[in-house]
């Protein structure tokens, strides 16, 4: 009996990912736990590995494939002294997965029905809608969405997909040609154009249709890139956490003198490795992360998470840490992060921030969090504000620091200052608490011997 391979979902909120890269072909035998293809998810690369041992019969999604959703037939192993090339996969690749929903944000675009079992001709779930005519329009989720991003109504475009489904393709060739559709609304904001004054026309409204915001330059002076899978979830999290969220801030002055000399202390006494390197290098940021751990030990109340019925109460104090990587971001989690010594979250975000450049850090090492902490200060940022990004419910943002003049016992001092600027979740924590939590991180900051005691 043949075995279907299925797309895995590679953490608990994965709904669809891409097949990067296929590491068989049809005929190889494999054996259980050997890697058979990559498959990307918004922020990783992750391996699959075979379950069962059997010969490839037949690879039903091609790599490169996007928006396969989880779950999915992707190919098909036959058992030992089957023939493979006699295995049906007429019912792949869908047959046999679940219907899954499509995310919220499509599902104020556009109605949706229970899908209906696919042909082996393409890998993505089909979605209903209707026409003008009243007419069901069957298309994939992927394609819906690329639809909806650029304003362009699916019901007009041509379907190339079992029973005239639209797919993926279908919407790019009319973006491509330039026949884009606009929807209703957007076609009245169009037809209302030219009675604009000038002046007015000359700025990019939100929420105005792609082909308008692109009427506006010159083809020549400009490179088009599609968003990626990580772009597309920064963008989707951050407008609905910015749309969501009623965020406070609060920014603290911290004195960086004692943590400074500290940090060389420390350092300086090192132990060397076997190469003769030093066994660590300890970062400012090493000490603030450990310093917002411990500020919301001291401020448990504020150690939450927010949810529709409940605050979360966390028991430990697990601080994501921004990494930035080629056109997109990364928050890698330092997990129970108070309990951890400075050398150890040094060790922690070294390794994490690498493989994250890469890609090729899992999802629970990212995902969750009840904290994080944003530091710009080695750009010469002197202070800003950060989006909170739920589950969590408060981020700080760390300014560069620099020495400025300050008063100290009545007379004029120079110390080494730098800005931490909260962003709080007021759904989850009052200004009050807000302000506590702020003044416990400036005391671990400004004593930072009490973080290793």
């Amino acid at each position: 009996m043949s075995i279907d391979i299925t797309m895995p979902a590679l953490s608990p909120t994965m709904e669809e990912g891409n097949l990067a890269k296929w590491l068989v072909k049809e005929g190889d035998t494999v054996a259980a736990g050997d890697v058979i293809a990559e498959i990307e998810t918004d922020k990783a690369t992750m391996e699959v590995e075979a379950v069962d041992e059997g010969t490839v019969a037949k690879i039903v999604v091609s790599e490169g494939t996007e928006g396969v959703k989880v779950n999915s037939v992707i190919a098909v192993l036959a058992e030992e002294g089957e023939d493979a090339s006699a295995v049906d996969v007429s019912e792949a690749p869908e047959a046999k997965a679940a219907p899954e929903p499509e995310p919220q944000a499509e599902s104020q675009e556009a109605t949706r029905e229970t899908p209906k079992p696919a042909s082996t001709a393409a890998p993505e779930t089909p979605a209903a809608s209707v026409n003008s005519d009243g007419e069901r329009v069957f298309a994939s989720p992927l394609a819906r969405r690329i639809a909806t991003q650029n304003d362009l109504d699916i019901a007009t475009v041509s379907g190339s997909g079992p029973r005239g489904r639209i797919v993926k393709a279908d919407v790019d060739a009319v973006l491509a040609g330039g026949a884009t559709a606009l929807s209703s609304q957007a076609a009245s904001k169009e037809s209302a154009a030219p009675s604009q004054a000038p002046a007015a026309a000359s700025a990019a409204p939100q929420g105005m249709a792609d082909d308008a915001v692109l009427a506006l330059f010159d083809e020549a002076a400009y490179d088009k890139k599609r968003h990626d899978g990580m772009r597309r979830v920064i963008a989707e999290r951050l407008t609905q956490s910015a749309q969501t969220v009623p965020a406070y801030f609060v920014t603290m002055d911290c004195e960086l003198d004692a943590l400074l000399a500290l940090r060389k202390q420390m350092n300086d006494a090192a132990p060397k490795n076997a190469d003769d390197k030093p066994a660590y290098k300890l970062s400012v940021n090493d000490f603030i992360v450990k310093a917002m751990a411990l500020a919301l030990k001291a401020v448990p109340m504020a150690n939450v998470s927010w949810t529709s019925t409940d605050r979360i109460y966390h028991k430990h104090a697990d601080v994501g840490v921004a990494v930035a990587v080629e056109d997109g971001l990364f928050t890698p989690i330092v997990r129970k992060a108070e309990q951890k010594t400075m050398s150890v979250i040094s060790a922690e975000i070294k390794d994490m921030a690498g493989r994250a450049r890469d890609k090729k850090l899992k999802p629970e090492e990212y995902q969750g969090g009840c904290t994080a902490v944003s530091n710009l200060g080695m750009f010469g940022v002197k202070e800003f504000t950060s989006i909170i990004n739920p589950p969590h419910a408060s981020i700080v943002s760390i300014g560069i620091g620099e020495q400025r003049p300050v008063v100290k016992d009545g007379a004029l001092a120079i110390a080494t200052v730098m800005a931490a600027t909260f962003a709080f979740d007021h759904r989850a924590i009052d200004g009050a608490l807000g302000a506590e939590l702020a003044a416990a991180f400036k005391g671990f900051v400004e004593n930072p011997m009490s973080m290793l005691v």
